[in-house]
């Protein structure tokens, strides 16, 4: 009984792929080359996307003391994050106020694994504007932990913990990563472009073809004079 089915299944597989060989073959040659060549782009933006993947995070702490500010941060030039921070007024012994305003924030920003440059702009309202960068390496799949301390007498970053030997594996991979990622990009726009190009140009020779092959039809006005002509 399952040698007799699985000579059905055998036959109907048999049977399927010729089908779809003949349909196949009925496909235009320069259908099969579009088609070839969209897969290979798609190809290329699924290997890009991966190797631009996000697949480490920035963890900064912030410190600050100003009742109203906007908190900017880049990475590479650019523009991670942005938000408005808000202080409050410390009290002494939980109950007496002062006139110490102190405030916090804790934010978390995916990156791509390598060296990146990190820049930090605190605009408060009742203070000048200070801004400072700092570099570090991002291994991938880790967290990197950012101390900033944003004061009236100035702005400070540090990194906390080390890792250093996973640290400089990263940033080659990082490297590399952004090298292909420019370069398959560039082969993906080519592809595009010639993809574009081809249907501009051969649009509309197929449907002046397609309109050409089909049957003229007459009208009912003209079929009905012409047989009144042969009657007469």
């Amino acid at each position: 009984m399952d040698a007799q089915h699985m000579a059905q299944v055998r036959e109907k597989a048999t049977l399927f792929y010729e089908r779809a060989r003949q349909c196949a073959d009925r496909v235009p040659v320069k259908a099969r080359i579009i088609l070839a060549l969209f897969l290979v782009a798609a190809m290329f933006m699924a290997i890009h996307t991966a190797l631009t993947a996000k697949d480490a995070s920035l963890h900064f702490k912030l410190q600050h003391e100003f009742r109203n500010a906007r908190v900017s941060v880049w990475v590479d030039d650019d523009l991670a994050y942005s938000a408005t921070i808000a202080g409050f007024t410390k009290k002494k012994f939980g109950l007496i106020p002062t006139d110490s305003v102190q405030g916090n924030l804790s934010q978390i920003i995916p990156v791509r694994s390598g060296q990146h440059d990190i820049r930090l702009r605190i605009e408060p309202d009742d203070a000048t504007m200070q801004e400072d960068s700092i570099r570090g390496d991002f291994a991938d799949y880790t967290e990197r932990d950012l101390a900033i301390s944003a004061r009236h007498s100035g702005l400070s970053l540090s990194w906390q913990g080390t890792g250093k030997t996973a640290i400089e594996r990263a940033s080659t991979f990082g490297w590399l990563s952004q090298y292909a990622g420019s370069l398959i990009l560039t082969i993906t726009g080519s592809i595009m472009s010639a993809l574009a190009g081809y249907a501009i140009k051969e649009l509309p020779a197929r449907l002046r073809s397609m309109s050409d092959s089909a049957p003229k039809t007459e009208s009912p006005s003209s079929v009905g004079l012409s047989s009144c002509l042969g009657s007469a």
